[in-house]
């Protein structure tokens, strides 16, 4: 993400439609009305855990991805897809930070980002990030990380957790890699045939591709001043660039502890609503 302490809406391109909508869901309008994709059991943990629920909020952009070729025989991460499929994520999240902003919230819950490729062209994507605006209860913690709401993708029986843990959410961090993995010669092709064998410039591509989009994952949340990165996932997401190119994309939410002095608490055990 970047350093702006603020988020515009409009100059981030929120459609008016948008902000009307939102305007209508602050707190204290007569006609306010929450709305969430939380379950009903993740509402009530978010709930329990301090958060009021104010809205549904969105961002989306629409994505030209351009093209690049990567060599046939060499293994290296296509840099300028790489930067394409990080400024659209980048513009998705803030567009939809800007809608809480504009809640006030103090942080976004159960987050889902989102890539679709569209058909009325190979190389148009859509990005979305959706999630849940949350603000909390208790006054006296800064809930909010540069100015900004936060972002958590956990779902909302692990956010409940974290919380009664004594920890808090800073905001998504993610790493890209949009890497092409070199062909193999023919001969070696052919050798390999009817054989159990290591493949070694495709294990040396993926192994790098990965490392390179964890590192970048990390290098964002030591930005934000975590502690840690909780809920990592590293997906392998091979999009419409055909066999050899694949983005390498790991996500999580950082988090750091509520109070210098922070000790582990033992949550209590919340039953399901099944068992109640």
């Amino acid at each position: 993400m970047t350093d702006n302490e603020t988020l515009d809406p409009e100059s981030l391109g929120v459609p008016e439609d948008a902000l009307r909508r939102l305007q209508e869901m602050r707190p204290g309008q007569p006609s306010a009305l929450f709305t969430s994709d939380l379950s009903v059991n993740e509402f009530l943990l978010v709930r329990e855990a301090g958060f009021r629920p104010l809205g549904l909020v969105f961002g989306s952009s629409i994505y030209h991805v351009g093209l690049q070729v990567g060599k046939w025989s060499a293994n290296q991460e296509l840099d300028k897809l790489t930067a394409a499929m990080y400024h659209a994520r980048e513009l998705a999240m803030e567009r939809m930070q800007a809608e809480a902003g504009v809640l006030g919230a103090d942080g976004i819950v159960g987050v889902r980002l989102e890539v679709e490729f569209k058909e009325f062209g190979a190389d148009i994507a859509e990005f979305i990030a959706v999630g849940t605006a949350v603000k909390a209860d208790d006054r006296a913690i800064t809930w909010t990380s540069k100015g900004r709401p936060f972002t958590s993708d956990l779902s909302g029986q692990d956010f409940w957790t974290l919380i009664q843990a004594g920890y808090a959410p800073l905001g998504m961090v993610m790493g890209s890699c949009v890497y092409h993995i070199a062909h193999q010669r023919m001969r070696q092709s052919m050798f390999n045939i009817g054989q159990n064998v290591e493949i070694p410039q495709f294990t040396e591509a993926l192994y790098d591709a990965r490392e390179l989009a964890m590192s970048r994952m990390q290098a964002e949340a030591e930005e934000l001043h975590a502690e840690g990165i909780v809920g990592v996932q590293l997906l392998s997401l091979p999009h419409k660039w055909g066999g050899h190119t694949t983005e390498f994309f790991s996500i999580g939410t950082a988090v750091r502890p509520l109070r210098d002095d922070h000790v582990i608490a033992k949550p209590q055990m919340v039953l399901p609503l099944s068992d109640l």
